[in-house]
């Protein structure tokens, strides 16, 4: 976000703002601002809703925000143009949290929120930080409007009697996706899905490729057909793949149907490939520039969220198309590489071309070998001259251990080990 923009905005002045697209184009108007609650610190704002052409609102997350000022909201990305239908655990700020009664800590005063403001506090992180409230007129005090912090209020979350999976989703919002996988592994089957459903599409993804076959195989059937395949979209290609691999084939087919199409066919790639080879152990989206490119743009890429560390130490350079299958293959560039040179420097320039390349028919002894030899987190799948994908060694580590790692206690995982280098 730009250092200029402003880092406070009162949901009420949103309203009505015109959303636009990096070209320029407008997409739609703010209708109202989606928080979630947490059991510590200020309530989180996880997207916005907007009405686009035609009064069909639709759900934006603000992880797709890029800036917001002057009365209009830039964005990144395709805006997602399912329906808005809101989740367990999830308020509206417009629709349902102003006009409702609070206690200010600090005097006991009553009060009632007028209007509410999120606040850009780290990276693209929101939170909803201030109030704008009217206190009532009481002995001593004057009814007054004030603008006070929200951790100085009282009663803002009406928290209900039965409110299980709204509380573990506040517990587990700030924790990484595999600790929310432990959370999820621990809990009753009936539990684990309803706590699923509530986390956004994205966040399930992450949590999803840390879990054992089995659970994601539960859960994602909890879901509607829709949204399911939403989820898949936001997977890692071959972690989705491993995933719809374990469906009945029914299921299946009906959810590779209503995935975007680019997604959808690489996931029906892979599937072609046997898991334990390195056309099934691959990506199909690792970092792929063209020798033109500079280290500025090299290192922009490497700095994206959704690129897994292992990837992201390792730069696959192609001609044109850029998508897999490639054009001609042409080598990688290593990132501590990458760093010692300018911004403006051409990654042509630097290209490693004597990595050793992986048939999507090698088996995973090969690429275990090739990874530990070269001491490598990533290594190229090719065909034909072309890039398939890449390989990286976090997905063969989950190939080596056992298939009930995940569930394992530490010594039961360690002894796994031991046997499989005995």
């Amino acid at each position: 976000m730009a250092s200029n923009a402003p880092r406070r905005v009162f949901a009420a002045r949103l309203a009505g703002a015109g959303v636009f697209n990096p070209i320029g184009d407008k997409v739609g108007i703010v209708y109202d601002v989606v928080i979630l609650f947490r059991l510590k610190g200020d309530p989180i704002a996880v997207g916005l809703v907007i009405e686009v052409p035609g009064h069909h609102r639709v759900f934006l997350p603000i992880t797709r925000v890029t800036s917001i000022g002057g009365g209009q909201v830039i964005i990144t990305g395709l805006v997602n143009i399912r329906r808005f239908q809101q989740r367990p655990g999830e308020i509206l700020v417009l629709g349902q949290l102003l006009e409702r009664k609070v206690t200010i800590k600090e005097d006991g005063r009553a009060a009632t929120v007028l209007d509410a403001a999120i606040e850009n506090t780290r990276g693209k992180e929101w939170r909803l930080t201030t109030l704008y409230v009217r206190t009532a007129k009481s002995p001593g005090h004057p009814q007054e409007t004030v603008v006070l912090p929200s951790a100085e209020v009282s009663g803002l979350m009406a928290i209900p009697t039965q409110q299980g999976v709204q509380t573990l989703l506040a517990q587990v919002g700030d924790l990484k996706p595999a600790d929310v996988a432990d959370v999820l592994r621990d809990l009753p089957v009936d539990r684990m899905k309803a706590v699923a459903r509530g986390l956004a599409d994205e966040r399930l993804a992450d949590v999803l490729e840390e879990l054992g076959d089995e659970d994601r195989v539960q859960i994602v059937s909890s879901l509607d057909i829709e949204r399911a395949a939403d989820v898949l979209d936001a997977m890692q290609p071959d972690d989705a793949t491993d995933l719809v691999a374990e469906l009945p084939p029914e299921q299946a087919a009906i959810l590779l149907d209503r995935m975007t199409p680019d997604e959808a066919a690489d996931v029906r790639r892979l599937l072609n490939y046997d898991d334990r080879t390195a056309g099934g152990l691959m990506t199909t989206e690792p970092i792929i520039l063209p020798p033109e490119s500079t280290i500025a743009q090299l290192l922009a890429s490497a700095r994206r969220a959704d690129i897994p560390p292992a990837l992201a130490a390792v730069t696959f350079v192609a001609r044109p198309p850029l998508e897999t299958p490639t054009g001609k293959f042409l080598g990688v560039v290593h990132i501590q590489r990458a760093l010692r040179e300018p911004p403006s420097t051409m990654i042509g320039s630097i290209i490693d071309t004597d990595m050793e390349v992986l048939d999507p028919a090698d088996g995973i002894g090969t690429v275990t070998r090739l990874l530990a030899t070269y001491n490598l987190t990533a290594l190229p799948v090719v065909s034909d001259g072309s890039l398939l994908g890449a390989v990286s060694v976090d997905d063969v580590l989950d190939h080596l251990l056992p298939d009930d790692w995940r569930d394992a206690d530490e010594d039961v995982t360690d002894k796994a080990v031991e046997d499989n280098h005995a």
